[in-house]
C-alpha cells in the first residue's frame, strides 16, 4: 500500500514525510516543469494531486503543476538516450503504473534516462485545458527541460526522444510534427532550447486521424494489438504507410493476441509483453542507443 502512495503521489511531499518515518520513500521526486507553475496558472501550483489506487492500477488526476519524475541510470550505466513517456488515460486521468513508473525504471535498469510526464488533463471533469494548448505545452516544455539538464544528466542532447500510450501517444504524435529549436533570446534558458523530439514511439495512440507527416521528422516506433479499436489498429497501419511514402524510418508491430492498454508489466509472459524489448533493438538499430 504504502509503495504504491509513493508511486502515485512522488510530488505530495506530506506523504512522502510519513512514507520516510518507515523508509518507503524510495521513488524519485516530480520536477516541475516550471519553477513557480505553469505560465497563467500558477494560483494552482500548489494544489495537491489526487490518485485513485488498487489492483494493478495508479490513475493520477488533478494536475495542475506540471512536472516529470526522472529515472536516471547510474552515471557508469547511462548510455546517453533519453526517453520522455507520456501516459495514457483519455486526458481525463492518468495511468501511471503500467504506462509509467513501471516503464521508467525498465529503462534506468538499462542504461536508458526516462522521465514520466505529469501533464495537464483536457477532458477531466471540470477542466479549464486543452490538448493542443496545454498539455501539448507541457510535452514540449518537458523534451526543452530534458536537454536543458543533458550534462547534468548524462543524456546526448540528440538522443532525446518521446514515447506514448493511447492519449498520451497522441502528444507524442503531435510533438513529432510540428516543434521548434527553441527562442535564443528567452530569459528563460528551457526555453532556449529546442522541443523537437530525436524519436517518436507510439504505442496504441489515440487520435490518429490527426496525424500528419513530412519529409524529415523524426523517425517512429509503433506498438499496438490487433484487438484495439478499428480507429487505432487499421488507423495507425495507414499513418505507418504515410511515413514509408515520406521516407521517414518507421517500424510498425502489431501484435495479434493484444487489446488496448496493455503497457509495459514486469513478469509478462505473453508475446506483446516485450514490446519494450523490440523497441530497445530498434534504438539500437538506428543509431539511436549504443550499448555498453
Amino acid at each position: 500500500m504504502y509503495s504504491n502512495l509513493s508511486r502515485c503521489f512522488p510530488f505530495a511531499f506530506i506523504i512522502l514525510l510519513q512514507l520516510d518515518s518507515i523508509g518507503m520513500s524510495e521513488q524519485p521526486s516530480s520536477i516541475p516543469l516550471w519553477e513557480k507553475g505553469a505560465p497563467g496558472f500558477e494560483s494552482r501550483a500548489n494544489e495537491l494531486e489526487k490518485a485513485d489506487i488498487g489492483p494493478g492500477k495508479c490513475n493520477v488526476t488533478n494536475i495542475h503543476n506540471p512536472s516529470i519524475v526522472p529515472y536516471l541510470p547510474a552515471a557508469n550505466k547511462a548510455n546517453g538516450t533519453a526517453v520522455l513517456i507520456a501516459p495514457g488515460g483519455g486526458h481525463r486521468m492518468l495511468c501511471m503504473g503500467h504506462e509509467g513508473y513501471a516503464l521508467g525504471e525498465w529503462f534506468a535498469n538499462r542504461g536508458i534516462a526516462a522521465f514520466v510526464l505529469k501533464y495537464r488533463l483536457a477532458r477531466e471533469e471540470g477542466s479549464v485545458y486543452t490538448v493542443d494548448e496545454h498539455a501539448m505545452a507541457d510535452t514540449r516544455r518537458a523534451l526543452r527541460l530534458i536537454r536543458s539538464k543533458a550534462e547534468e544528466w548524462h543524456i546526448q542532447p540528440d538522443r532525446v526522444g518521446v514515447l506514448g500510450f493511447s492519449a498520451g501517444g497522441e502528444l507524442a504524435a503531435l510533438a513529432a510534427m510540428k516543434s521548434d529549436n527553441g527562442n535564443k533570446q528567452d530569459s528563460d534558458r528551457v526555453e532556449t532550447y529546442s522541443s523537437r523530439p530525436d524519436f517518436q514511439a507510439l504505442i496504441y495512440p489515440g487520435s490518429s486521424k490527426r496525424f500528419t507527416v513530412e519529409k524529415g521528422m523524426p523517425p517512429l516506433f509503433i506498438a499496438l494489438g490487433y484487438k484495439d479499436r478499428d480507429d487505432i489498429s487499421i488507423g495507425m497501419a495507414e499513418v505507418y504507410l504515410n511515413y514509408k511514402r515520406a521516407g521517414v524510418p518507421a517500424e510498425l508491430h502489431v501484435y495479434s493476441n493484444a487489446g488496448h492498454g496493455f503497457g509495459y508489466r514486469a513478469g509478462t509472459t505473453s508475446g506483446f509483453g516485450d514490446w519494450q524489448i523490440r523497441f530497445e533493438e530498434w534504438l539500437v538499430d538506428s543509431s539511436l542507443l549504443t550499448r555498453k
